[in-house]
């Protein structure tokens, strides 16, 4: 059963994430709006947009749940050497708009984007409420990768990377879980399944175990407001090195 969404209530509640379709995964809800109130609700429960342009807006709760606990992020050995050449420095919040931008381009191989036009401007207006953040990867002055997605409490729920080098997006993952876990967030929300995230750390969780970390987690004082440091940051692959430690044990 598809639920339909009161576009004139942002703040009434969602359906059960149970009650979503197995097929295609995670389908809940449609219809609503992308105002701040419906999407901070929406995440808190694991829920989160995603549509196409001239599609309405869907609202998606996959179970499984990939996810990535930052201190069990995982770095390649090449990966390793491009971050010792410290060519790619990294910042917070220098450049949102930018990040989500580049975030929209269609992907190679591909002819459109979810990232529609009121998608961006809904997570640019997250962004000015200090609730969405992002990572960029500068090169020689110029943006070269990176990703941004909204923190509540300590859950970080990632949306999109892109990169324009090699690694580039990596680093920005990286400078993020090593971010968080200092800051004790207790997970990254990958959302969906991609080798890409798997061979970084991230894993499976069912969703009614993330469902009751958000219940906690989103509640804890987290990071609010902007994440500006000074930069840009070199990440050191060195003290933390997973590769020199066990492999991650389940969480």
């Amino acid at each position: 059963m598809l639920f339909l969404l009161d576009p004139h209530d942002p703040a009434a509640p969602f359906p059960d994430v149970q009650l979503a379709e197995r097929e295609p995964n995670g389908l809940l809800a449609v219809g609503g709006d992308l105002s701040t109130t419906r999407l901070v609700n929406a995440y808190r429960r694991g829920i989160f947009p995603w549509f196409s342009r001239g599609d309405p807006i869907l609202w998606w709760a996959p179970d499984p749940r990939t996810v990535l606990y930052p201190e069990r992020i995982r770095i390649a050995r090449s990966l390793r050497k491009t971050m010792r050449k410290r060519t790619l420095g990294v910042t917070l919040d220098e450049a949102f708009d930018a990040v989500i931008r580049a975030c929209s381009q269609p992907r190679p191989g591909s002819s459109g984007t979810w990232l529609v036009p009121e998608m961006v401007a809904a997570y640019q207006r997250l962004h000015g409420e200090g609730l969405a953040h992002s990572v960029e990867v500068w090169r020689d002055g110029d943006l070269v990768g990176g990703l941004y997605g909204v923190a509540i409490g300590r859950v970080f729920f990632g949306e999109s990377m892109f990169s324009r080098v090699s690694d580039a997006s990596k680093v920005a993952l990286v400078h993020l879980c090593r971010t968080l876990e200092d800051w004790r967030f207790q997970l990254i929300d990958c959302q969906v399944l991609t080798n890409h995230l798997i061979r970084m750390g991230a894993e499976e969780i069912a969703r009614g175990e993330f469902v009751r970390v958000l219940a906690h987690a989103c509640l804890q004082s987290g990071r609010e407001g902007a994440w500006r440091r000074p930069g840009p940051v070199f990440p050191n692959p060195g003290p933390r090195d997973p590769d020199a430690a066990q492999p991650p044990q389940p969480h």
